[in-house]
């Protein structure tokens, strides 16, 4: 089993060790009877750095990832060959400072989170999960409010300004469920390391953390969703939290600035700017209606009648998918013995085959087989089928064929 030094000193960040078996494959590792390397567990990621031979200090090893095996050991997963290693080499272990850093602010801070949400509302933490760029905690609860998430948030930054310490210690597990912890884990191990928040937290922990509340800097809560178990928030603190407000705050400013208001006034701005597009998205589709309506009306009359019918073939340019529909149905409902035959050359591709009910033909049986020479996919129903094709060189070519076929019937 390796010795894990970081379970007594979060900022330990070198350490020498001894190798005590190599890992070939399916990609190289190493195995030492020491590590301050944090794998990952417990919803914390792993850290990240560097491994080095003792009498070759120069001679650094990327260490890419650190996993718990479940038979006690850590695994330092490389990015270089270890076939120049062998059991029983002194090795330097060097931890990536800025990520462990990070990682302990996130993991403090949730715990902080968690103590305040229980705490002020008795919301227990189911899960947490740390990525690289935020954090998560799901809530057991059938509720969660603006009102709820803001109070917690608050409370969890005052405890930060506090600068409450942050104890490590070590009890029997008989001796811990006395304790009042805010969550005992499963039954394994008999020992349990107790991380202490002075007079707000005490949970059983492996992670990383600080030593104090106020290394923590702040938390900032960004999202609340509801998921199958309660309620997610997401959250990210320190530096974290400052990069992402920076972050937050920039494209505020720059779509204020598209709007020319002040970024508080941006909710009443894109109210207002919704409204005006779901206007004229309603004045444009009354429009796109009046025009199929008259256009199909100018088409029938235009159109003389053979054998009893009258057959429309028209390609279009600059005009979608739905506009075709709108005026194939148009044509068909003007007429009781219309059939359109309709394309647009861009900007896609697209044909719409339509007959007026009651027609004997088979729309959708012809659009596929104009389709299957075109290269094309689509379908639909007897009277009514739509499709696409690779590009618009064939288009005037299946309408003339399509047109042709129907004659001939």
């Amino acid at each position: 089993m390796t010795d894990r030094l970081y379970y007594h000193d979060s900022f330990l960040y070198d350490f020498n060790a001894e190798v005590r078996s190599i890992i070939e494959t399916p990609r190289p590792g190493l195995i030492l009877d020491k590590t301050a390397f944090y794998p990952t567990s417990g919803g914390q990621i792993h850290d990240t750095g560097w491994i080095s031979v003792a009498d070759a200090p120069n001679s650094k090893l990327p260490v890419s990832e650190v996993v718990d095996n479940e038979d006690g050991h850590v695994v330092h997963y490389l990015e270089a060959s270890v076939k120049d290693l062998q059991p029983g080499l002194r090795v330097h272990g060097e931890i990536d400072g800025s990520r462990r850093r990070d990682h302990m602010q996130q993991h403090s801070a949730q715990h902080v989170l968690s103590a305040a949400f229980v705490r002020l509302y008795n919301m227990p933490t189911v899960s947490f999960h740390m990525a690289d760029d935020y954090c998560s905690i799901d809530l057991d609860t059938a509720a969660l409010t603006k009102e709820h998430v803001e109070s917690a948030e608050r409370l969890a930054n005052e405890i930060i300004l506090e600068n409450r310490p942050v104890d490590i210690r070590f009890v029997r597990r008989d001796k811990a469920a006395k304790l009042g912890l805010r969550k005992l884990p499963p039954a394994e191990p008999e020992q349990l390391r107790l991380i202490d928040i002075r007079d707000f937290d005490l949970t059983a922990c492996g992670g990383t953390h600080v030593n104090r509340t106020g290394q923590i800097g702040c938390i900032l809560l960004r999202k609340t969703e509801k998921v199958r178990q309660g309620y997610r928030v997401e959250f990210v603190a320190g530096q974290r939290a400052m990069s992402t407000a920076r972050k937050d705050f920039s494209a505020l400013t720059e779509t204020a600035c598209m709007f020319s208001v002040q970024i508080y006034d941006l909710p009443q701005q894109a109210r207002k700017s919704l409204e005006a597009i779901k206007s004229l998205r309603k004045k444009c589709e009354e429009s796109q209606e009046e025009l199929a309506a008259a256009l199909a009306a100018t088409l029938l009359s235009e159109t003389a009648e053979n054998k009893g019918r009258k057959i429309i073939v028209r390609a279009f340019v600059g005009r979608d998918l739905n506009f075709l529909k709108l005026l194939a149905q148009r044509i068909t409902r003007q007429s009781s013995s219309a059939v359109a035959l309709l394309a647009s050359e861009s900007p896609q591709a697209n044909l719409v085959f339509a007959q007026s009910a009651g027609q004997p033909y088979d729309m959708n049986a012809l659009l596929k087989e104009m389709l299957s020479k075109g290269g094309g996919r689509g379908g639909g129903s007897k009277d009514l089928a739509q499709g696409g094709m690779e590009n618009a060189e064939g288009i005037a070519a299946a309408l003339a064929v399509a047109k042709e076929k129907l004659n001939s019937l």
